[in-house]
């Protein structure tokens, strides 16, 4: 292969890839359907021309039947009057015109035909860009669902890349451990509360029961007075309680 041959290939292969890679699939789909619906339009003026030429056709083909019959009219009428002579102009004329029409007919029905064809083609043709469109709706749906599965794993994979689920799990433990240690502080601040308060109580109860004890131990030893206690009343004797009844009866006397 000469050097202009490996060029010639280098540069075609790289203008091809480039073309593949700017080919957008929706819009040369769309662009599809509009160059079939211009062929159409193309080929529906090419098919009314031609069923246009059929109508002449036929038009003239009634056109010379009909005079051919008015000649033969004319030559009944020429025989009926004796004129045998112009019976066989009538005659003649309608010859010309039969065939004359026998032309137009024959065009004309050939003409049919083909425009027959061509209505056919033209229904055909019709048919297959109606399809065609079914298809390219059908094929960018599928092009729409294939962007959106490679954009979403394009983005799982980003996310993987950044570990992004990873940081989020290592937030989610930090955060687990900030809770655990907070919890376990207000459980140590509550027990150190109760503590405090029980040794408190139990330093005042100690304080009382030495106090009473000392006091007790120094009064034994006769250095403390012991406390005073309650004056007990005496007993009533024998003459206070006489006097008692004698003042009672000179009371209900008096």
């Amino acid at each position: 292969m000469s050097i202009w041959s490996r060029i010639s290939t280098l540069v075609k292969s790289n203008i091809n890839a480039m073309i593949s890679k700017a080919e957008d699939p929706e819009k040369i789909l769309n662009q599809l359907i509009i160059d079939m619906r211009e062929q159409f339009m193309e080929a529906r003026k090419q098919v009314a021309v031609s069923i246009a030429d059929e109508k002449r056709l036929k038009r003239q083909y009634e056109q010379e039947l009909g005079k051919a019959q008015q000649w033969e009219k004319k030559a009944m009428v020429a025989i009926k009057a004796g004129r045998d002579d112009l019976a066989r102009q009538a005659l003649a004329r309608k010859t010309e015109h039969d065939n004359i029409s026998a032309g137009f007919q024959e065009q004309w029905m050939a003409q049919k035909e083909a425009a027959d064809m061509l209505r056919g083609a033209l229904k055909q043709l019709n048919a297959k860009i109606q399809e065609a469109q079914r298809k390219k709706n059908l094929h960018i749906a599928r092009l729409k669902r294939a962007e959106a599965k490679k954009k979403i794993a394009d983005t799982l994979s980003g996310m993987k890349t950044n570990s992004a689920f990873d940081t989020f799990a290592r937030m989610e433990e930090k955060v687990d451990q900030m809770e655990a240690e907070a919890d376990a502080a207000a459980e140590l601040s509550h027990e150190m509360g109760d503590k405090l308060d029980n040794e408190f109580a139990a330093l005042e109860t100690s304080s009382v029961a030495q106090d009473d004890a000392l006091s007790a131990l120094k009064a034994k030893m006769g250095l403390v007075a012991p406390a005073p206690s309650a004056p007990v009343a005496a007993p009533a004797t024998a003459v206070e309680g006489v006097e008692a009844e004698l003042d009672a009866l000179l009371n209900e006397t008096s």
